[in-house]
């Protein structure tokens, strides 16, 4: 259900930039916009009326963003969300900085004031272009209708690169409405593909690594980008090589192979750390220093490092690239496997995933309400089948998942880890529903994460999209005073209330759950999905677990 045209004839306007806009999009495939309109930016709207492309109204221009970050991060294809001027157009930021920093495809179109307005002070004008331009590849103002075609054909070219990431427009409201002399029309789509490997790169890293005594594979996000999986697998079982993943990069490596080491990016030495301590050489696969600090497991720079990617590694102390592959990474890791002409023996990834294993087991065992954090993740890999989507928000929550949900498959465990944004889960999970349609997709929050865009329940009831929302509460905001409690000794300013979450949820019109026991959540789990409505359960979580785990890592030892 989306929103509905007035008495006016559904895409009429002729030929104003409103509707070339609206052609621009279309011509880039685009199939959704997420946002709320505004006065400056009313024709835009309009124009959506009897195109191809559904406007999605959000309650909330940050949680349009999100939507729009996630959508684009499943498809490959630049997610849209859409502002008015001013305050709308800031709200917009956090999304957008957010797939910038999570390399994810987005474009951001806002209104701006008039021309004749923006050089001076104005009311609500701001400098819209220069305050995105930070957190985007690229970010400008349109400054007269003959430009659109190219400014937004330039747009989704510079989102969709090798880099992948966020552009912003402003559209000022005269140009918007203006009626240009001349036809204009979209540029044709032009899509670039990743260049071979160079053989002579190819023939350099394969010396790095014929000479290796100990080597280690880290898969990052841009390989799940790349949709590099099965070349992983291969090049993993030819040479005989552990694989680890960054958070990121969940499931590109799938965690039930005998050579997978789990994700690393925990803010401790985790159980996956151990298997870089030993390593005298790191092939990094997409990997992007924003996703997990380098000197975690390079910690002495002395590591040599080979960097497979479709574009060069940023400089960093502790990633210093002895050899660096840019191109098609699937070709590049057949390619690099075939060059080497040894096996390695496959390390030692058997007990590091014993260790992990041994977690959830403990967590499946557990009986205790709260619940602890291990038996919640047991039973959302129960409920959920591999190819199905989870969105883990950032929090405490995060770190169990992405340190212990067994991920079998690329992007179905969906982190934020480059901003590392709290309230991205459930406007994300609406735009991984729309991107995905077969799957079924589940927004795991904190209570605190989930109380800053929860008013996105009723754009779900509304538009007709179903998921379900795992709302963890502990009435604080846990991984603060997890932090607090290991670097002070103790915590403060952590501790809230909440609404009931079960008449919050079912106020929007979604169904509610509250979780009681342990034994309720696997089958309400298992039921509010299968339902194919809009769900919340509130399921009390025991987060005394937290300081158990990094005391039981810092009793740990290794290499294994």
């Amino acid at each position: 259900m989306g929103s509905q045209a007035g008495s006016r004839t559904p895409g009429s306007g002729g030929q104003d930039v409103a509707h070339l806009l609206v052609r621009c999009l279309e011509a880039e495939g685009v199939k959704y916009v997420f946002g709320i309109p505004g006065e400056e930016n009313i024709r835009f709207v309009d124009a959506l009326n009897g195109s191809g492309i559904r406007y999605v109204l959000a309650r909330h221009e940050q949680a349009a963003s999100f939507m729009a970050e996630m959508y684009g991060r499943l498809t490959g294809r630049a997610g849209v969300c859409s502002a008015t001027l001013g305050p709308g157009a800031i709200n917009l930021l956090l999304g957008t900085a957010d797939a910038s920093t999570n390399s994810t495809p987005l474009v951001a179109l806002a209104a701006q004031g008039a021309l004749n307005r923006t050089h001076k002070e104005s009311h609500q004008v701001i400098d819209l272009a220069t305050m995105f331009a930070p957190v985007t590849q690229w970010s400008a103002r349109v400054q007269c209708p003959q430009a659109v075609p190219e400014m937004m054909r330039r747009a989704f070219k510079t989102a969709q690169s090798e880099r992948p990431g966020a552009v912003f427009l402003a559209v000022p409201e005269d140009i918007e409405a203006a009626r240009p002399a001349e036809p204009l029309t979209p540029l044709p789509f032009d899509r670039v593909r990743a260049d071979a490997p160079h053989p002579v790169q190819i023939s350099r890293a394969a010396k790095v690594l014929a000479d290796a005594r100990n080597p280690v594979v880290l898969a990052g996000h841009g390989a799940a980008r790349a949709r590099a999986g099965a070349a992983l697998v291969r090049f993993a079982e030819k040479l005989g090589l552990p694989v680890a993943t960054t958070f990121h990069g969940k499931g590109v490596f799938p965690d039930d192979h005998p050579n997978a080491l789990g994700a690393v990016g925990f803010m401790r030495h985790d159980y996956g750390n151990f298997g870089f301590d030993a390593a005298d050489v790191l092939v990094c696969v997409g990997y992007e220093i924003q996703e997990f600090d380098p000197a975690k497991i390079n910690p002495d720079a002395d590591k040599r490092i080979v960097h497979l990617h479709r574009f060069p590694a940023e400089v960093d102390a502790h990633y210093p690239v002895e050899v660096g592959v840019e191109g098609d990474l699937p070709q590049a890791l057949d390619e690099l496997a075939a060059a080497v002409g040894r096996r390695f023996g496959d390390g030692e990834p058997a007990r590091i995933r014993a260790l992990l294993a041994g977690e959830l087991d403990y967590g499946r065992d557990s009986e205790s309400c709260p619940l602890v954090p291990q038996r919640i993740v047991a039973d959302v890999r129960a409920a959920l089948d591999p190819e199905d989507i989870v969105l883990a928000d950032t929090g405490a929550g995060k770190m169990w998942m992405a340190r212990l949900y067994p991920t079998l498959a690329p992007e179905t465990c969906l982190l934020s880890n480059g901003l590392s944004t709290m309230g991205f889960a459930l406007p994300g999970a609406l735009g991984a529903k729309l991107a995905r349609p077969a799957r079924r997709v589940l927004a795991m929050t904190g209570d605190g994460a989930f109380l800053m865009n929860s008013q996105e329940l009723e754009t779900a009831v509304r538009e007709n999209i179903a998921l379900v929302v795992l709302v963890l509460v502990d009435r604080e905001y846990g991984l603060i005073t997890w932090k607090m409690e290991l670097e002070l000794g103790r915590h403060s300013h952590t501790r809230f209330t909440n609404p009931d979450l079960v008449a919050y949820a079912e106020s929007f019109g979604a169904h509610g759950h509250r979780i009681e026991a342990a034994d309720d959540l696997l089958p309400v789990l298992r039921d509010t999905l299968a339902a194919d409505a809009v769900s919340v359960i509130a399921c009390p979580v025991d987060y005394a677990e937290n300081l158990r785990l990094t005391d039981r890592l810092g009793e740990l030892h290794g290499p294994f």
